[in-house]
């Protein structure tokens, strides 16, 4: 009898591992958009970005007061694209590095909170497309939120305040229509350090696994840097910091503008950019997630650490911010009021009515000097521009010394005042009987420290 044995069956193949297609990069990048839409925080922060100018502008109306230590704080009432740069100042020093904190400090450490890391990894993700996809859904969400800001700022400004000329930081009138186009670009121009913030938040995140240190991080960074920038005589160090990009569309509002601080500190920005990126992929490529318990939990000694180490590094940069060449000079701050002391005392003159030639200048001799200390570096100053009119008669010119009280910053930008005694009160009436804004009682400019 022949045994017939059944054919054997062929062995199928192993079932092949989901399509990246489906999954990839661009899957989690999905997934990670719908949880940051999801979350409180992330509404907070669009409403805010949408009714904070807003709230911003309703308080100005019903004051009479202005915020004229930032920069055109004193148009705010003439011009609605002032109202849009004071926002934006506001926003590069506090409100961008909190946004970037709030979006992306908590997006990798909320993964080893509640232990979801092998739970994730061992489906069809790698930690590639787990990164990839969380880096793009941050940036996605940051870019917006400044999008938003700068629409809503323009808005409001446009609206309750309107279109006028704006005076440029050489005291010379620029148009509502490239004042428009300027404002626009210095929003544009703010991406760059907005993502630079977004990926160090990242970074704590990743290296902390605390979502504290990830979220309060930036706000830390742009406090040191804000330390750090009314100290030492040196571009160097300040150049290298993440908040100096948000100076670099100032020299865009000069009568000759200047580009040198505006390429460096994007550059900068890029550089911050890739290096916290590379050290957060370096790190989560090397974590051993199998032998890490899923209740692991890092409490606050890392947090400890962090502060420590951040100690040191200020005060090493801050001992390394003489170093460099002296970016505010005697030179420099003189060559740059003297021409806009001529331009604002034009334009005060047209406002009273009277007819100005066109090229005018005025005869204007200035000395700065700085207040009980060498004359280069941040600080207060003291100008003192004499300005020689024509008189008939046997003494052909008659001196009138005019004193400004000058601070300027680190990044080459001032606002110098003067006493009512020299210029007037800070309102004066137009030609038309109107109130208007006094051009010479507070000065704003700014100079290429480079």
């Amino acid at each position: 009898m022949t045994t017939t044995s059944a054919p054997t069956r062929a062995a199928s193949p192993a079932p092949a591992p989901a399509t990246r297609a489906h999954g990839g990069v661009w899957s989690v990048y999905r997934a990670e958009r719908r949880k940051l839409a999801a979350q409180l925080s992330t509404r907070l922060l669009a409403l805010t970005c949408v009714v904070g100018p807003f709230a911003f502008a309703a308080i100005l109306q019903v004051q009479s007061g202005t915020p004229a230590d930032a920069l055109f704080g004193v148009w705010v009432h003439s011009s609605g694209f002032a109202l849009s740069l004071v926002v934006l100042g506001f926003a590069g020093s506090w409100g961008f590095p909190l946004m970037a904190g709030v979006l992306a400090g908590d997006m990798f450490s909320a993964e080893d909170r509640y232990g979801t890391w092998k739970t994730v990894l061992t489906r069809s993700r790698s930690r590639e497309e787990m990164f990839g996809g969380k880096v793009l859904a941050a940036m996605t969400f940051a870019v917006a939120l400044v999008g938003l800001t700068a629409l809503s700022s323009l808005l409001v400004g446009l609206v309750l305040v309107g279109d006028q000329s704006l005076v440029g930081l050489s005291g010379a009138l620029l148009s509502p229509g490239r004042a428009f186009l300027l404002v626009l670009v210095s929003w544009l121009i703010s991406v760059l350090p907005v993502l630079a913030y977004t990926s160090l938040a990242m970074l704590f995140s990743v290296a902390s696994r605390s979502g504290i240190v990830g979220v309060i991080g930036p706000i830390l960074v742009a406090l040191a840097t804000q330390l750090l920038d009314l100290i030492g005589r040196g571009v160097t160090v300040h150049m290298l910091l993440i908040g100096s990009a948000f100076d670099g569309w100032h020299g865009l509002f000069t009568t000759h503008p200047f580009y040198g601080p505006l390429v460096v500190s994007s550059l900068v920005s890029v550089i911050w950019i890739v290096a916290c990126l590379s050290a957060s992929w370096m790190i989560l490529r090397r974590r051993d997630f199998i032998g890490t318990p899923a209740t692991h939990r890092p409490g606050w000694t890392i947090a400890v650490r962090v502060v420590a180490v951040s100690i040191v590094l200020i005060a090493l940069l801050a001992i390394a911010g003489n170093r460099g060449p002296v970016g505010v000079t005697a030179a420099r701050l003189r060559a740059s009021i003297t021409p806009e002391f001529n331009n604002i005392t034009l334009l005060q003159q047209q406002l009273f009515g009277r007819t100005i030639p066109p090229g005018a200048q005025l005869d204007v001799v200035s000395s700065c000097g700085r207040h009980g200390a060498t004359p280069r570096g941040p600080g207060d100053w003291t100008c003192t521009l004499d300005v020689y009119i024509p008189q008939p008669g046997k003494v052909p010119f008659t001196q009138t010394p005019v004193a400004y009280d000058v601070s300027v910053q680190s990044n080459g930008c001032y606002k110098a005042e003067s006493p009512p005694a020299y210029v007037g009160q800070q309102m004066i009436r137009d030609a038309q009987g109107h109130s208007v804004v006094n051009p010479l009682f507070v000065v704003y400019g700014c100079f290429d420290t480079l």
